[in-house]
């Protein structure tokens, strides 16, 4: 009797509902979408992503959620305008995680 052992490799993909993109709304329309994420799909940990003038509603909605924040990443991103110029863009990603 021979045995066959097979090797389970498993990438974590991020769940593109447990992320929330903020924009032009106001912060409470991204605080309302974070406590929906945490009580609807049971998720443990909801990311915020904002890039630009959008930073600071990004930062206001962690901050009201009441929620622990796990990680925060800061970046810059090179996006090419219309005239064909290369622009840096500041990014920023929140974790949060449901205490």
């Amino acid at each position: 009797m021979t045995e066959k052992k097979e090797k389970k490799t498993t990438t974590k993909e991020k769940n593109t509902d447990d992320v929330i993109f903020v924009g032009q709304k106001p912060p409470m329309a991204y605080v309302l979408a974070v406590v929906t994420q945490f009580n609807s799909n049971g998720s443990k940990v909801i990311t915020i992503k904002a890039r630009g003038r959008s930073i600071s509603t990004a930062v206001d909605t962690a901050e009201i959620t009441n929620a622990k924040i796990k990680e925060i990443k800061i970046g810059t991103e090179t996006v090419t305008n219309e005239e064909g110029r290369d622009k840096n863009i500041s990014s920023i990603e929140i974790s949060l995680t449901n205490s």
